[in-house]
């Protein structure tokens, strides 16, 4: 995955039982997330052996570089050693950027997908495959088959964007704000 950097925090102990509450993590290191310029896509937690996995997914309208995720890992790291959220299990934190394969859901998943083939179910259309040209918060504009279309988000399921191998950038005259 794009910009995945592994930190493993040392051991801690918990307070309270073991039950680990993924939104409360969230809240705890949403904070820093936010602070770095970052929106927090999402928090996962699960067993790896004695010890815990806690995922978070982070992303912002520059990417995430490995610099970024090893930085955002230690302020995260620091941020999880002031509360107790993990239980009484040891865990590893693995922080990454969501990867090519993460649907579109959000208008800003569309912005920042702004250039790349996407694969996507219209409402009065079908399954349709097209270039985002623009994205922004009412809507897409998809370049299908030489013609621009526009799409509310209400019409569109989530978007699939497409692996493309040797195509090169174009300039596609709209910019990630739609102008």
């Amino acid at each position: 995955m794009p910009g995945s950097q592994r930190h493993a925090p040392k051991p801690r102990q918990a307070d309270t039982g073991g039950s680990v509450d993924e939104g409360r993590i969230a809240d705890v290191i949403r904070p820093a997330v936010t602070a770095a310029g970052m929106d927090l896509e999402s928090v996962r937690v699960s067993a790896a052996g004695r010890r815990r996995l806690l995922r978070v997914v982070v992303d912002s309208d520059q990417g995430v570089s490995l610099d970024d995720a090893a930085a955002i890992s230690r302020k995260l790291s620091a941020a999880l050693d002031t509360v107790a959220v993990m239980g009484d299990f040891p865990y590893t934190l693995e922080v990454s950027s969501p990867g090519v394969d993460r649907p579109l859901t959000d208008p800003r998943h569309w912005r920042r997908a702004v250039g790349r083939l996407v694969q996507v179910t219209a409402a009065d259309s079908g399954s349709i495959s097209g270039r985002i040209v623009a994205a922004d918060s009412d809507g897409v504009t998809l370049e299908i088959e030489g013609a621009r279309r526009r799409f509310g988000y209400a019409a569109l399921g989530a978007g699939a964007v497409q692996v493309e191998f040797g195509h090169p950038q174009t300039e596609l005259g709209a910019t990630r704000d739609g102008h």
